[in-house]
């Protein structure tokens, strides 16, 4: 074994070793893959080999779509078969929602160029005689994919890897990782020691231990999934014997399996309730091949809806049962990206669709480490989307209710409740108390809206279809009653976030906002520093605020910050809480080496409450001694003031285009500042407000969010920054690619669309935008507009597209709707309610 190597990626099975593959391919030589025992040992050895495109993540989607093409090449450039059955794959629905959920996803896959057609009962008969149809509303069918053998895969991609200068040693155990002072990464094994540049883990249930040799948590923690395979039957040899076709891959997701022919056979695939995580502390040294004890009893509801859809299936034995270990994530999605705190250190990891995943993971991972960026928007799986938070008990709990969730309808409004609530402001208990039905970001609770006093839905009131699958709401309260339904569709709560926002509309609404990420950036290098990263101009004086987006190399948007200068050499940054870990490693790693720039976080140190309406000003001035005329006191500055025997650092900023402030202060004052501001506001109706209520009053202004609008696949123009950004100010990150592509003609256009024709489902976002039968964008965000009394959406077209007036038609639940472009900001378009 050799004893330097630009990149070494451990671990040998499908994923990491098309990471080895495509950084070969991508002209990068000299590189090594260290495997324990032998290629394929760990997971990939027993995966059933599906090839599901189905996935309404826009990441996990361009990746899957990127595999099942790659490996229809592999055997023409290999000379290796890789058994791929392009059979197709049908997903059955028994439901409304779920008919929804998969016309939704048809628009979507329209999106990013997955095929997807659409077959009624009969048609679905016709591809699958042994299937019973009835109760069956209709289908969609994938008819590029189906299941390929992962041995013969992974073989292929390793020959491919060395065909092109790369090195695989098996047999050989990394029991070491360490920084060099240098900055490389010195891998010690049990064959010798080795350095590199890179190190990419890609050890599937080994995961958590990989990451513990360089201090990572890493949140991925395998779970027992079974599946059966049947002895053969006569009606299945008969098939093949006449030459018929495979009938391919059925998936009845309203029973959560699925089942394709094996070897004459059946082979069935159920997702139960009650799978329990396993590895927890991570597999012994001698674990290779593995295998746990099967408990069919667990699998007795899919068995007998499976034996009801397939009769086939219950007329022949079991020959063998299979229960091996899946590596699960929170929220299923694995982690493909740049591990926090660590230069050059990789992930690859948390596959539980790993085959489908491995080669674009291992496309957009070698892109990422040998260019500086994905091509793809990597956002829904880096690593960094999940914080310290994700502990050991909160990955049992939330990777078991993860894969018990892989075939229920993902409604957009969902909340699923394992490991909740975890982070809470002090306010949170005020905040329940008035109503508050919360939402969970980054493990923190946030309200998402409000519901009257007493309100509650009997659940036995709720019309269910008789499926394995059937809740559309949380867990009932001890009286059987919940606060919500979740939909594709405006659900029970349209109206109640409409009053809130006519409330600060007219009034005066108060919003917890605590979980907004936030750092200190400050020293003597602080402001050249920041005005290096930063597209626009840092806030020159003490007090002023400016909105800042820091881009990739390309041009792309990589995060969004507010910058308040809050001293001669100190700023203060706030961004979306989701994206804490993301954006604070983003700005650690780009620190200078000379000490001249300190970042230090404090989310948790300090809290947010938003004051915002046309009388948030005389509830405020009721507290305060500062001056809060606009004179005094305009748009876009902040200062510390006093608020009763309180007291905060006021920002005249908000997402919600009303006169307002963000009131961030010290965490433990919090109760005290959020009494203070509901006993000031009461003569004037205040009333809390939730994240609904703020993003349908976000949309009416154009706003625009990270990982829709902005992106690091649309540059700063495109995305409609103009006015953010600053290419004569001096050089930035990004700066020469964004003024170079801008002069060659930017590829897409932001647009603000109102929709006509609306009764009860909205744009989401990721719906197809369509002149005539031509493709044109698709849809970023969407929802209904209180304010303007609109459906309104945002979404990203081709330039010629981009003109107001222009009409299209979105796709909204497979029906189109007419779109017109519109002004941006069609609620008070020149802010004179945020300037007031």
């Amino acid at each position: 074994m050799k004893s330097h190597a630009r990149v070494v990626v451990i671990g040998g099975g499908v994923v990491g070793v098309s990471t080895l593959y495509h950084l070969a391919r991508k002209g990068w030589a000299d590189v090594v893959l260290l495997e324990r025992k032998e290629l394929t040992s760990g997971s990939t050895w027993h995966a059933a080999g599906l090839l599901p495109l189905f996935n309404l993540s826009y990441s996990v989607g361009q990746i899957h779509k990127y595999s099942v093409a790659l490996y229809k090449t592999l055997e023409a450039e290999t000379g290796q078969n890789v058994g791929f059955s392009v059979c197709s794959n049908i997903r059955l629905a028994r439901t409304r929602d779920r008919w929804d959920e998969y016309m939704y996803y048809a628009g979507v896959a329209r999106t990013i160029g997955v095929d997807v057609n659409v077959l009624t009962p009969d048609e679905v008969k016709a591809i699958w005689p042994l299937c019973e149809t009835d109760g069956i509303i209709g289908a969609i069918q994938h008819p590029d994919d189906g299941y390929i053998q992962p041995a013969d895969l992974t073989q292929a991609l390793a020959k491919g890897a060395r065909s092109r200068g790369a090195e695989i040693h098996r047999s050989t155990a990394v029991t070491g990782i360490a920084r060099r002072p240098g900055g490389e990464w010195l891998v010690r094994t049990d064959k010798g020691d080795i350095v590199a540049e890179h190190v990419v883990s890609a050890t599937g249930n080994f995961a958590r231990q990989t990451g513990a040799m360089v201090g990572l948590d890493v949140p991925v923690m395998p779970v027992e999934h079974q599946y059966i395979v049947t002895e053969p039957h006569p009606a299945i040899l008969e098939r093949r014997h006449r030459g018929l076709p495979e009938m391919g891959v059925l998936r009845e997701s309203d029973s959560s399996w699925y089942m394709r022919e094996e070897a004459g056979g059946l082979l069935l695939g159920p997702y139960e309730k009650g799978a329990p995580a396993c590895y927890v502390d991570g597999p012994s040294a001698d674990s290779e091949y593995e295998l746990f004890q099967e408990d069919l009893e667990r699998l007795m509801p899919h068995i007998e809806t499976a034996i009801a859809r397939v009769p086939a299936f219950g007329e022949v034995g079991i020959k063998k049962v299979y229960n091996g270990a899946i590596a699960y994530t929170p929220d299923g999605s694995p982690i493909v990206g740049p591990a926090w705190g660590l230069r050059n250190f990789w992930l690859n990891e948390g596959h539980s669709f790993g085959v489908t995943a491995a080669g674009g993971a291992g496309w957009q991972l070698a892109e990422w480490i040998v260019e500086g960026e994905p091509s793809i928007d990597m956002l829904g799986v880096d690593p960094r989307r999940f914080g310290p938070y994700a502990s050991r008990g909160y990955l049992k709990a939330k990777n078991e209710e993860a894969y018990a969730n892989v075939f229920t309808p993902h409604y957009p409004d969902e909340e699923r409740a394992a490991g909740r609530p975890l982070k809470t402001a002090p306010c949170y208990d005020r905040m329940k108390a008035l109503g508050a039905v919360f939402g969970s970001v980054y493990g923190w609770e946030r309200p998402n809206w409000f519901a009257p006093e007493g309100y509650g839905i009997d659940v036995a009131s709720i019309e269910k279809p008789d499926v394995l699958l059937n809740h559309n709401h949380p867990q009932p309260d001890a009286d059987g009653r919940v606060k919500e339904i979740w939909s594709f569709r405006r659900s029970n709560h349209f109206e109640h976030v409409g009053n809130e926002v006519r409330n600060v509309a007219s009034g005066v609404g108060l919003q917890d906002m605590s979980a907004f990420a936030k750092c200190y950036v400050s020293g003597p290098g602080a402001e050249a520093w920041l005005d290096g990263l930063m597209a626009n101009r840092v806030p020159k004086a003490v007090g002023r605020i400016h909105l800042c987006h820091l881009l990739t190399v390309r041009g792309g948007v990589r995060s969004e910050f507010t910058v308040y200068r809050t001293g001669p050499e100190s700023f203060y940054l706030v961004s979306a809480g989701a994206l804490e870990r993301h954006d604070h490693d983003v700005l650690a790693k780009a620190l200078p080496g000379d000490g001249s720039v300190q970042l230090r976080p404090v989310t948790t140190e300090w809290g947010v409450l938003v004051l915002a309406g046309p009388r948030s000003r005389d509830v405020l001035q009721k507290l305060t001694s500062a001056d809060l005329s606009n004179a005094a006191f305009p748009w876009l500055t902040g200062k510390r003031i006093d608020i009763g025997h309180a007291q905060a650092h006021a920002l005249r900023v908000n997402f919600v285009g009303e006169l307002g402030w963000e009131l961030h202060h010290r965490i433990e004052t919090q109760n005290a500042v959020f009494d203070l501001l509901m006993e000031a506001g009461r003569e004037y109706g205040i009333r809390p407000f939730g994240i609904r209520a703020m993003m349908s009053m976000a949309i009416e202004k154009s706003y625009r969010l990270v990982g829709r609008e902005l992106s690091i696949e649309y540059s700063a123009y495109e995305s409609g920054l103009d006015r953010f950004v600053h290419p004569n100010k001096g050089d930035f990150l990004g700066r020469d690619a964004l003024v170079r592509a801008h002069a060659e003609g930017d590829s897409w256009r932001f647009v603000t669309m109102e929709i006509d024709g609306v009764t009860d489902a909205d744009a989401r976002g990721s719906e197809p935008l369509w002149a005539g039968d031509d493709l044109v964008g698709r849809a970023t965000n969407g929802g209904f507009g209180w304010r303007t009394g609109k459906s309104l959406a945002l979404g990203m077209v081709r330039p010629e597209f981009g003109e107001v007036g222009t009409e299209l038609e979105i796709q909204i639940l497979g029906e189109r709707r007419r779109a017109t472009v519109i002004p941006e900001s069609p609620y008070d378009p020149g802010n004179a309610r945020l300037r007031a």
